[in-house]
């Protein structure tokens, strides 16, 4: 007899291709879902974030790009319904990212892309007294997580890269000329004051300033990494599956889910059962 939980998310996988359609712009106007915005602020940046569930703490990151990775793209635009499938055992923590399709502001750190938003995640784990969490994330969220990792090795508990970005020696540019259309473009006309130059710089030295594997940690420091780590790849131009299995195999307490895991709705909650026993396995007291 299917139990409940399965029969939620085989209805959330039967929708996850029209969720995974939806634009940015869509998901957007989706966001709040009634509740009040909550705000992390330090100097001058200003996080917007809400908080779901409770238990053991949860940072969860949207996928989507640089501008769709926003508290709407938790609710709706990754390939499962991310709260459904951990309210009931964690307290899910999650933000729009910095300079995002959302509500979050604050600097542009051309010389520090990656660094910028690891302060502000571990800035909202601070500011909400969170010692020790686990995080999952989407797509660009797979550097952020292993940038966490190596910045917060005792503060983080297990990590769940999914589907995440890696480097495509055969697509060099893949991602600085996505993230360029994509993201910086919105970004100046939100921001008339950021310009072409400015977006250019800082998508550069995320993505074409030494181009290697997952952007933010070499292979050496995954070799080293001592925090469990499960990963679901995938496969397109972005999302580097020769990476995303290299670093599961590196990795000395590293996990790789079954691939294809979301090619059909049937199999969506079979990965999702995986990642919550993964993450339930490794909670700290």
């Amino acid at each position: 007899m299917v139990d409940e939980f399965r029969r939620k998310f085989l209805k959330t996988g039967a929708a996850a291709a029209a969720a995974m359609a939806a634009t940015p712009s869509v998901l957007a106007q989706q966001a709040g879902n009634g509740e009040t915005a909550r705000f992390y602020e330090k100097g001058n940046v200003r996080i917007r974030y809400e908080e779901t569930g409770s238990g053991f703490p949860l940072l969860l990151i949207a996928g989507g790009g640089l501008n769709g990775s926003t508290i709407a793209g938790i609710r709706g635009g990754n390939p499962f319904n991310t709260l459904d499938a951990f309210k009931d055992s964690f307290r899910c923590i999650y933000a729009d990212l910095r300079h995002s399709n959302g509500q979050s502001t604050g600097p542009l750190e051309i010389d520090r892309p990656w660094d910028s938003h690891t302060d502000d995640h571990l800035g909202l784990m601070d500011h909400l007294g969170v010692k020790q969490f686990a995080v999952l994330g989407f797509c660009i969220a797979g550097p952020f997580i292993w940038n966490l990792m190596k910045r917060a090795p005792n503060r983080v508990a297990a990590a769940v890269p999914v589907q995440p970005v890696g480097f495509r020696p055969e697509l060099p540019r893949s991602l600085y000329e996505s993230q360029s259309t994509g993201w910086g473009d919105a970004l100046i006309k939100r921001r008339p004051e950021i310009t072409k130059e400015q977006t250019d710089r800082f998508l550069t030295k995320m993505f074409l300033d030494n181009p290697d594997f997952i952007f933010t940690v070499n292979r050496d420091f995954v070799k080293s990494c001592q925090t469990p780590v499960l990963v679901l790849p995938d496969d397109t131009a972005g999302h580097s599956l020769p990476v995303a299995i290299e670093s599961a195999m590196l990795a000395p307490k590293g996990q790789m889910s079954m691939y294809p895991w979301k090619d059909t709705p049937a199999k969506i909650p079979l990965a999702v059962r995986h990642v919550r026993s993964f993450l339930l396995s490794h909670r700290t007291a």
